[in-house]
């Protein structure tokens, strides 16, 4: 079978432990929901361009992950090969007032690597917990401000194996969109442009939003953060609670009471109660209040 074979050729090339077989998605994914990868590869990145070209010459699909913070993966899990872009490729460094982050550089640490050198322009994205690669995807954002707002460059890998370094006008971002998914890119690293400013200014601001965060959200539970996109003109969590769903729940799914835009896991919630309670919220928001909710967390994988 092609799996098979392929997992030996890329065993040779990533080395022992870096290919899992049948591996549990739910391990990957902050929701702790999800079903097995048919082939998890965990490349550094020396090793994903040639990951990619074995992947395609057998013609199985691949699908790319970063944290896990903003994916319901199904509890069939995912056919063909899921690289994670993660600890192997995390390294950040600083020139100036530039930060440059490889794409599996936690965006939070990357933050606190910027305030360490006195630079300004990162504090919103402190307690985001993706990966930079997978803010980037999808124009990640809080508290006013946007992954668009600091990029400078992106450097991506094209299906066709060419690295370019792409300014951020060439992106399309917007509202928790960029071109990546559309034009089949693969993040590999991302220069933020940043200002100098007061350390003790700089985490000032980052512990005042860290508190927001701890107040206002369900952070003691698993979830994959904001479950749905912010409406035109709306709020989802107000809109939600106002349909009276507050604390409503399927099997483990619920959502929460502490703040009504986040689907929680209470605790052995399968990916198929937790996608239910997003379809049930999504129809009585729009049976009450006539709005369509969209989602902000992607799904992936069979249901």
């Amino acid at each position: 079978m092609g799996v098979e074979q392929l997992q030996k050729e890329l065993e040779s090339v990533l080395g022992e432990g870096r290919v899992l077989r049948d591996e549990p998605l739910a391990r990957h994914t902050t929701f702790r929901a999800g079903g097995p990868a048919d082939l998890y590869l965990m490349p550094d990145a020396a090793g994903l361009p040639i990951v990619m070209e074995r992947i395609a010459a057998y013609g199985i699909p691949v699908t790319v992950i970063g944290n896990g913070s903003n994916l319901l993966v199904g509890d069939k899990g995912i056919r063909g090969a899921v690289i994670e872009i993660g600890s192997r490729m995390a390294k950040v460094s600083v020139d100036g007032e530039h930060v440059t982050a490889q794409a599996g550089a936690l965006l939070s640490k990357t933050a606190y690597e910027a305030y360490r050198h006195g630079l300004s322009g990162m504090e919103f994205a402190a307690g985001i917990p993706g990966s930079v690669g997978g803010a980037v995807v999808m124009n990640a954002g809080a508290y006013g401000g946007e992954v668009k707002d600091i990029a400078a460059a992106v450097t991506v890998l094209t299906k066709d194996g060419r690295i370019l370094k792409l300014p951020a006008g060439q992106m399309a971002f917007s509202y928790r969109h960029s071109c990546v998914p559309e034009n089949g890119y693969l993040v590999l690293a991302v220069t933020f442009a940043l200002q100098s400013a007061d350390p003790a200014g700089i985490l000032e601001q980052m512990e005042e939003l860290k508190a927001k965060r701890i107040s206002k959200q369900p952070l003691n539970y698993p979830s994959a953060g904001s479950t749905f996109k912010r409406p035109p003109g709306q709020f989802a969590g107000k809109l939600i609670m106002g349909a009276g769903l507050a604390g409503f729940s399927i099997g483990g799914a619920q959502v929460s009471p502490k703040h009504c835009g986040f689907v929680i896991n209470r605790g052995g919630a399968a990916a198929a109660d937790i996608l239910a309670l997003i379809r049930h919220v999504q129809r009585t928001v729009q049976e009450r209040f006539g709005v369509e909710l969209e989602t902000e967390v992607k799904l992936l994988g069979e249901f």
